[in-house]
């Protein structure tokens, strides 16, 4: 990993959200009634007009049909049987926010987030109250999503807003430096709630511990999963990463590595591991193959838990050796999961790029496997990197709703990145705690965790 290599240690994971599906009729699925936000008011349309344009704004509560509103699976938010709606089509900061004729329009659309946020789904914008205004009669508008009193809402849960695939969703979180945030914190400003936790090494023999030197219990990373488990999350250990010993090699046999795995399984008791595969290392025949055995091993004595592989990859799909080895030894695994970033890409649109590899990805599980098209996305995932990469290269907050888009459309295994260490503006922090792009703090975990899997 180093200070930036470091950010090659991998990604893979797994969480949250919410779907769109553009109708202009009533939602199948809906749940209906007041939606509560600054100072315990009332999102209300003004006077209770149904008119086309009346603006939408914050009131006492006062039990009317102008404050019920019904959230729905579709996307919508409605009252007086209009939706709630962004001015103009609008994208921009303070765009007002009114009640409209519903169109199935995306500034018709909007996610209700476990962590409160009502976001639009066209401006990825929060709704908000303007200047943070508590009186009665302030009208709303988007903002950029910054986690204040004035963007936070108490809303109906409809199926549209429930979770739908929390493992899916685990940014990497890295304990052993770049100024690791509190994972309750990114819980409360995002709503995700599981994270893969990296990295899991040898301490030079076949011995688990955090960084090849971290006890597996009683320390910093034990605390770290206890935070998450109470915060109502998990977490998903990650084997391997780009230095260090790796268990890979350090054990001699696929029986070793297997009863490795197992002990960081039974420490925990987990639901779901992430082989992180980039290293010089796993290049030797001989390592894949005790890899891929080990893995069988484990997936028979553990019924139920999900086994993510992630790997690196060119721009046109990974290398193939160790799938079409572990698809010859008759392994299959919940997910492969590519790492798009450091590979050549400074000065191209990186969303674009990975796309494309996923492409190739997506070829090489049809060859290996006998998968159909549609099998193989759902044994995919994609493992990004926030920012500035190792190699100059740029991925941006929109590259990040290029790829959420593609993996909405695919229906993948995963959806992860290295890291939320990194989902940070710089500030003169330590190596890997910033993303080197301009930002507010977590905007990347906020788009992937609108993911639904």
């Amino acid at each position: 990993m180093g200070s930036q290599t470091a950010a090659r240690a991998a990604l893979a994971v797994s969480l949250l959200a919410l779907s769109a599906t553009a109708l202009s009729a009533s939602p199948a699925a809906a749940a209906t009634g007041t939606i509560t936000g600054l100072a315990g008011k009332c999102l209300d349309v003004a006077g209770a007009n149904s008119a086309n344009g009346t603006p939408v704004q914050i009131y006492d509560c006062n039990g009317t049909t102008a404050q019920q509103w019904t959230v729905g699976a579709d996307g919508t938010i409605r009252a007086l049987g209009k939706c709630l709606d962004v001015t103009g089509n609008s994208t921009a900061d303070g765009a007002r926010v009114q009640l409209w004729s519903c169109t199935g329009g995306a500034n018709q659309k909007w996610t209700v987030s476990a962590a409160h946020d009502i976001v639009n789904s066209q401006a990825d914008k929060c709704l908000d109250v303007t200047d943070n205004n508590s009186a009665n009669g302030t009208p709303t508008q988007i903002w950029t999503c910054s986690g204040g009193a004035n963007q936070k809402w108490t809303a109906p849960s409809s199926g549209g807003t429930a979770p739908a695939a929390p493992m899916a969703v685990a940014p990497y979180l890295y304990n052993g430096w770049g100024d690791p945030p509190s994972p309750t914190t990114v819980t409360n400003a995002t709503g995700v709630k599981w994270f893969t936790l990296a990295f899991v090494l040898s301490n030079g023999y076949c011995n688990p511990q955090w960084d090849g030197g971290r006890a597996l219990t009683g320390g910093v990373d034990q605390q770290t999963i206890n935070t998450v488990r109470a915060n109502g999350g998990d977490v998903i250990p990650s084997f391997g990463g780009y230095s260090g010993n790796k268990l890979e090699s350090s054990c001699s046999s696929a029986g070793e590595l297997a009863a490795a795995y197992q002990k960081v399984i039974n420490a925990y008791g987990l639901k779901a591991i992430d082989i992180d595969i980039e290293a010089d290392a796993y290049s030797n025949p001989t390592v894949q193959q005790r890899t891929v055995d080990a893995l069988k091993t484990v997936k028979a004595n553990n019924p139920g838990l999900k086994v993510y592989v992630t790997i690196g990859t060119g721009q046109s799909g990974p290398d193939t050796s160790l799938i079409n080895r572990a698809a010859g030894s008759g392994l299959t695994v919940d997910s492969w999961t590519i790492m798009p970033f450091d590979f050549g890409g400074a000065g191209q649109n990186m969303g674009t790029l990975t796309l494309r590899a996923a492409e190739g990805l997506k070829t090489a599980l049809k060859n290996a496997y006998g998968y159909s098209d549609d099998q193989a996305y759902r044994d995919m995932g994609i493992s990004s990197m926030n920012g500035i990469t190792d190699q100059n290269e740029t991925v941006t907050v929109a590259d990040f709703r290029t790829i959420l888009g593609y993996a909405q459309q695919h229906h993948l295994a995963r959806l992860t990145f290295w890291s939320v260490n990194r989902d940070r503006p710089c500030t003169g922090g330590p190596a890997d705690s910033c993303s080197g792009v301009s930002q507010q703090a977590w905007d990347y975990t906020r788009v992937f965790a609108s993911y639904t899997g």
